[in-house]
């Protein structure tokens, strides 16, 4: 399994082969507390570092997901579409939000890794 990189704003990327999948970390599902909508863009549509990539909805606020690194959309995870709670449930596994073509591997060295995101939330 590759590595996952996170930003200071709690989303996750993860490498799967040219593709980078992405989604909130379990703190950001913490502090949103239960997930009832997600807001997620078209396939096709891009993205650079930084961007509003989507935008979750909990029974405490909205909440804006940010793309962690420049991309083209090539998939969303419809599944949230009727059950919003699975970012809760697994978010860094079947709670993903989008698949994206990456424009520029390199911007996940600006990322963090595992040690100094968990120094981040401590």
């Amino acid at each position: 399994m590759s590595q996952t990189r996170y930003t200071k704003d709690h989303e996750w990327v993860r490498m799967d082969g040219d593709d980078a999948i992405v989604g909130i970390t379990a703190y950001a599902t913490e502090q949103l507390g239960d997930v009832v909508f997600v807001e997620l863009p078209a396939v096709g549509k891009e993205f650079k570092r930084g961007d509003e990539l989507a935008v979750v909805e909990s029974v405490k606020a909205a909440s804006e997901v940010y793309a962690p690194i420049s991309g083209k959309v090539i998939a969303v995870n419809d599944a949230l579409d009727g059950e919003p709670g699975t970012v809760n449930e697994s978010p860094a596994d079947k709670g993903w939000f989008v698949k994206l073509s990456v424009s520029d591997k390199s911007e996940l060295d600006a990322l963090m890794d595992d040690a100094a995101y968990k120094a981040h939330t401590d």
